[in-house]
């Protein structure tokens, strides 16, 4: 592991940056007051910086300000509300039940907008602990702004400081996780792979890109300051984008039967030396990405291109000892790969000059005006939250359990008189999500970061003495929780259990025994209640999987269609960006849902096994498909034919046959497969021709040319038609099909309020 880089990979991460921000913007309000002698003041206006920092999620900066002045007005109502219903236990357990019910309602539309009503439910727990009276309400009430309007001040500034940073580290992140793809891709080059966990990682990783993919560009074609941008920085971010979404696009079509490749040539030594290759670009663009987070100029290595000259002889080498008739065809794709690899690290050096922004070949490069269509628009429409008031919606669902979960630990907490109670509404707020995979992950996680967080803040008060140290431990601990609250909810739990001791130490240590004891008890209080409440109107993934199933295969569906008409006799080849991005996310929202599934209990997982066939088969079709979309750039005009429309039709036939048995709808069944012959007859002639050839000792033919060219090309047609048809009695034995079933009808939510 290059260590130097690890570090540089996590200071110039907006993960670590928007720690310090968010750690600035909560002590310095408590601080400055306290010297004034108001630090209860200053508590109070920490608490607002603090959750209105919740809602500065990354994203343009317009929906940042916006989503950050919505949180603003919304603490200010929710402590008023919550703030006069003290009166009696009863009413505040109804603005309990009814905070959380409609503040998590707002999930339904983004992510944006189910942070800003996380924001509103952090303050009513936190002001059940503060119980003012009378105009003290209201004086908390205009403290909380404050503070709020402070975070929203310091964040802004920020910003407008260093306007690129936050797309900067964003993009940085997104080509990381591409070399993160390609380091989990290079795995099927070990000997006896496991072929299975392999697949599932792929796409666990390949939805992480996509993720981050969809985050850059929202930063980028939503703030019109970047798009319409005449500097270099700003035309810079867009071309180094668009070439990393085309090397994702390109690492996706490297795609090739790694079982048959194991079985011929386990042993030959040949499979290393393409791994060893491919790590090598891992490692260059994890350099791209900390450079470019970085905001400098990546460093060329010339490593990479020397291994690249060393795998091309030792394969040439190879080939020229292991050549014969027997084996051509396997050699013919291995030298396929081999080519893709050269292409990737042509590609990764483009990258590497990109990041100099050198003015003129930026201003060379041609950019796409079609970015309205790449980008999803936010909808706050009145009727989406009408239409998931229903037991069918899983916002709704989550909804109704949080607000009796909430509801229930308050009335545990008043039952039991406990002085910390709000810590077992903490717990359930943060624990409880809208899946029961992460809700249990999120509890053992919890429980076991509060144990050990607990212990090392203990530790650290006996090894730090003086207030100073304590407050700068305290200070670091922070930063670490922040920095981790993202990507590693255990690690975060653990460093904020800790400066949370340190900081009820510094406040009132005599009574600290007191705040360790109430906060594991309240812990594991709420902990039980989150994990009970998962059964509370339950929401399993088997409910939703079928849906995302049927999307997954439309926009496939679509993807094939696009980019098999270059094929034909068109006068133009199609634009195939859009629908490539399309079928991409819904793959993986498809296998993000299937890797929640496997964490569900076993009497949930039925068809376990052929879901997780349906899944790779779908990420199979995409791969083949972007394989055909590279080769349509240099040679669907060389080898466009009418010849073709009749595997095209029919496997577009059976894709559509596949949707109707997921909706349940009457579908045509597929015509035969004889529509194949034709191909395979081409092909089997070729091979024949050029087996020929090499008896005779014929290195550099014409046939030889054609057959590395077309065979490819062919080859991806016949598989995508092959796993297109396998795809029908999966889709029939995953759903029992029945032709009289009527299709079960699901409110519309976003994409990412869904998951």
């Amino acid at each position: 592991m290059d260590y130097i880089q690890e570090y540089r990979k996590f200071v110039s991460s907006y993960y670590f940056n928007e720690a310090v921000r968010i750690t600035v913007g909560i002590t310095l309000p408590s601080v400055m007051l306290n010297f004034f002698g108001m630090l209860e003041v200053g508590l109070i206006a920490s608490l607002g910086a603090m959750a209105v920092s919740v809602a500065d999620i990354p994203g343009p900066i317009n929906e940042r300000r916006n989503g950050m002045f919505a949180a603003l007005a919304l603490i200010f109502l929710t402590d008023l509300i919550t703030g006069f219903a003290h009166v009696s236990p009863p009413v505040t357990a109804l603005v309990i039940l009814a905070f959380s019910f409609s503040l998590s309602m707002l999930g339904v539309y983004n992510a944006r907008t189910n942070a800003i009503g996380f924001a509103g439910l952090l303050i009513m727990v936190l002001t059940l602990y503060h119980k003012a009276t009378g105009w003290n309400v209201l004086l908390d009430g205009v403290y909380l702004v404050g503070g709020g309007l402070w975070y929203i001040g310091l964040s802004l500034a920020l910003h407008g400081a260093r306007p690129y940073k936050v797309i900067q580290q964003a993009l940085g992140d997104s080509i990381i996780s591409v070399g993160d793809y390609l380091k989990t891709r290079s795995y099927f080059y070990n000997e006896g792979v496991n072929y299975d966990r392999t697949y599932k990682n792929l796409m666990l990783q390949q939805q992480k890109v996509q993720d981050k993919q969809i985050l850059v560009r929202e930063m980028l074609f939503k703030s019109r300051n970047i798009v319409k941008s005449s500097t270099i920085t700003g035309r810079g971010l867009l071309v180094i984008f668009v070439e990393s979404v085309d090397l994702f696009e390109k690492a996706n079509a490297t795609f090739y039967n790694y079982e048959s490749m194991h079985k011929r040539f386990d042993g030959a030594n040949i499979l290393p030396h393409f791994q060893k290759v491919i790590l090598g670009m891992v490692h260059e663009l994890h350099e791209i990405g900390v450079s470019v987070q970085e905001g400098r100029r990546s460093r060329v290595s010339r490593n990479l291109n020397d291994e690249l000259k060393g795998l091309k002889q030792h394969f040439e080498n190879f080939v020229n000892t292991h050549r014969n008739a027997e084996n051509l065809e396997a050699l013919i794709n291995m030298r396929k790969i081999m080519q893709s690899i050269e292409d990737m690290i042509l590609r990764i050096y483009t990258l590497h000059h990109y990041t100099r922004y050198d003015r003129k070949k930026v201003k060379e490069y041609r950019l796409s005006d079609n970015y309205e269509s790449f980008i999803e628009k936010t909808d706050l429409d009145s009727d989406l939250i009408r239409e998931n008031l229903t037991l069918q919606s899983n916002t709704f669902r989550h909804a109704l359990r949080l607000g009796l979960a909430m509801t229930l630990g308050y009335i545990t907490a008043v039952l039991l008189n406990l002085g910390y109670s709000y810590w077992i509404l903490l717990t359930t707020l943060v624990i409880l999500k809208p899946t029961y995979s992460v809700t249990k992950q999120r509890n053992y996680q919890r429980v076991l970061g509060t144990v050990v967080g607990a212990l090392g803040g203990i530790g650290l008060l006996f090894l730090v003495q003086s207030s100073t140290g304590r407050f700068t431990a305290m200070i670091l601990l922070m930063i670490a929780t922040y920095s981790f609250m993202r990507t590693r909810y255990l690690v975060s739990v653990t460093f904020m259990t800790a400066y949370v001791l340190i900081l009820f130490f510094l406040l009132d240590s005599r009574n600290f025994h007191v705040v360790i004891e109430s906060r594991i008890l309240d812990t594991l209080i709420g902990s039980v209640i989150a994990f009970f409440a998962t059964y509370i109107i339950p929401s399993w993934e088997k409910k939703l999987i079928k849906s995302y199933m049927a999307t997954a295969l439309e926009k496939t569906r679509v993807y094939f269609e696009t980019v098999s008409s270059a094929y034909l006799n068109t006068e133009q080849v199609p634009d195939y960006k859009l629908s490539r991005k399309e079928a991409f996310v819904a793959q993986a929202n498809l296998s993000g849902t299937f890797s929640r599934m496997l964490s569900e209990p076993k009497s949930k997982q039925k068809n376990i096994k052929k879901l997780h066939q349906f899944v790779v088969m779908i990420f199979t079709i995409n791969s083949h498909i972007a394989t055909l979309a590279h080769y349509s750039r240099q040679l669907a005009a060389k080898y466009r034919s009418y010849n073709f429309q009749p595997i095209i039709e029919n496997t577009l036939h059976e894709l559509e046959h596949t949707a109707g048995i997921l909706s349940n709808e009457e579908v045509a069944l597929p015509a035969a497969h004889n529509d194949t012959q034709s191909l395979k007859a081409a092909m089997k002639e070729l091979l024949e021709k050029r087996r020929h050839e090499i008896q005779q000792g014929l290195r550099d033919t014409d046939t030889k040319v054609t057959l590395s060219e077309v065979k490819p090309i062919i080859d991806q047609f016949l598989l995508i038609s092959r796993a297109s048809g396998d795809l029908n009695s999966l889709a029939e034995e995953i759903t029992g099909f029945k032709r009289s079933q009527e299709p079960e009808k699901i409110p519309r939510e976003s994409l990412s309020a869904a998951g």
